[in-house]
């Protein structure tokens, strides 16, 4: 890594976007106490990785790109080894256990063998077992890898239930779309270099990357571009033709929007509907990478 620098807020979704070979698997794998920092101090809740792994070991929920499964046991058997091996009391597990499967939507496979679960299963048992220890940070590294679009939106809609319930998430991908609605805040890595962090809003705003505002009015079209004219955030107007829809590229925040649809509407434009569709990840990916890989 170079001189990578990261703080996270507790309660984040933190999205960690990058190429393979970007770095993104040896960043977690240092958090994750699995690789001594060559350089620089990391610490979890204030506790360094370095000096107290195990303390942090206690904190942090782990779940690897690749990650095993024990074919010839049962999904209860799995979730009691790990449970055991982070030293929860055996007349505790049963509890934790039943919590942790029905957090996963895994309940009913609770005595079937491992082997006889779907990928998107196992994924859903590698994060319940990665949740037996109640963590505070949980450290994914490309949770949704291979999986079919469906199991796609079930783990998407379980991270977001992990939010609501306080963990602070740091999740790796390099497929962009699948952070894209549910991340507070991403960093954007390449070749070992974070080269852009912060909401989504914010690298845009650095980017000079616009928005998109779509905008349908049923009358005083031929007013619009008089009315927008010398406006500094509306960057151009394109009409649809034969159409009472236009577009607006426009390089303000959601507040600024709702500035330019009163605008609008006080000029005698009615307007019955509007769409904003912010730039997506993909587009600022492409905007600030230059396509390099270590």
């Amino acid at each position: 890594m170079d001189g990578l620098n990261l703080h996270l807020n507790e309660g984040e979704i933190f999205g960690f976007i990058g190429p393979n070979g970007a770095g993104k698997t040896t960043t977690i794998k240092m958090i994750a106490t699995l690789l001594r920092p060559t350089a620089g101090e990391i610490r979890v809740h204030g506790v360094s990785v370095t000096e107290k792994p195990e303390d942090v070991r206690s904190i942090i929920g782990y779940m690897p790109d690749f990650f095993g499964v024990y074919d010839d046991v049962k999904v209860w058997e799995y979730l009691d080894f790990f449970a055991a091996a982070y030293k929860i009391p055996r007349a505790e597990r049963p509890g934790i256990i039943n919590d942790v499967l029905e957090l996963t939507d895994l309940s009913s496979k609770r005595d079937s063998f491992v082997e006889e679960l779907s990928r998107g299963m196992k994924q859903r048992l590698c994060l319940a077992k990665t949740l037996v220890h109640e963590p505070m940070l949980l450290l994914l590294d490309e949770p949704a890898s291979g999986l079919d679009p469906r199991a796609r939106i079930e783990i998407r809609e379980l991270l977001k239930e992990l939010r609501r319930m306080g963990k602070t998430i740091f999740i790796s991908s390099h497929i962009l779309s699948e952070l894209a609605d549910f991340c507070t805040s991403i960093g954007i890595l390449e070749q070992g270099r974070l080269i852009a962090a912060g909401s989504v809003e914010e690298i845009i705003a650095a980017t000079g990357i616009h928005r998109t505002l779509e905008v349908r009015a049923t009358t005083g079209l031929d007013r619009v571009e008089q009315v927008l004219a010398g406006n500094p955030l509306v960057q151009e107007v394109v009409f649809e033709p034969d159409t009472d829809r236009f577009h607006v590229a426009f390089a303000g925040e959601l507040d600024d929007v709702a500035d330019l649809l009163k605008i609008l509407l006080d000029n005698g434009i009615r307007v019955v509907q509007a769409v904003e569709s912010a730039s997506d990840l993909e587009e600022i990916f492409l905007r600030v990478t230059k396509g390099q890989v270590s």
